[in-house]
């Protein structure tokens, strides 16, 4: 091992001691939460994506590929591993793939797109986290327990207009029922001024 390599393993291991990186590999879905400075303030900003691509995973060069769809577009940003600018990665998901470079999706579109989820294997050694993730509620069963929950706050909603609705109607009818008996009250009156003279 020469001087160069002693120095990057050194670098290497410090960069691992004060940030906690998780496993992960291609295929995986992952959340880079990236700090952004804008003039003096300093916000995070999270860049879902799938990770295609790791490169120069033992060295402080190691670096990481994200593709995510913008837009219709497909946006792909390349992260150092060891940035001191990335506040934190999580693992959304891991992805089921048989290639280290999954440079395949970028020419596909829509379904034919997707990786499907692992439960077993390299990253997921605990079997707790296994199950977890086979239980775990499918998109589409999160889809419609949401279309759920909307339709029901539709349904107050309007239930909610119904009723102001009716109030409302309500309120005129009683200011016109008042408006009619003051005027059959004034013209009462009057009647009984013509009838006195």
């Amino acid at each position: 091992m020469n001087t160069l390599q002693k120095f990057e393993a050194k670098q290497t291991q410090a960069f691992l001691e004060n940030s906690n990186i998780p496993a992960f590999s291609p295929g995986d879905t992952v959340k880079v939460n990236v700090k952004i400075r804008e003039g003096t303030r300093e916000r995070v900003q999270a860049y879902e994506g799938v990770c295609i691509a790791r490169a120069g995973t033992t060295g402080p060069n190691a670096s990481f590929t994200v593709r995510k769809i913008s837009l219709g577009e497909g946006v792909e940003r390349v992260f150092p591993l060891f940035s001191p600018r990335i506040d934190s990665i999580e693992v959304v998901r891991r992805g089921e793939v048989r290639r280290a470079k999954l440079y395949y999706l970028r020419d596909r579109r829509g379904k034919a797109a997707r990786i499907s989820e692992r439960v077993t294997g390299h990253g997921m050694e605990d079997l707790a986290i296994a199950k977890a993730a086979s239980q775990e509620m499918t998109q589409t069963a999160r889809r419609a327990a949401k279309k759920v929950e909307k339709d029901a706050k539709r349904a107050e909603g309007r239930k909610a207009q119904e009723k102001m609705k009716a109030d409302k109607l309500a309120a005129k009818e009683a200011a016109k029922r008042e408006a009619e008996a003051a005027a059959a009250a004034e013209a009462a009156a009057k009647a009984a001024e013509a009838s006195a003279e």
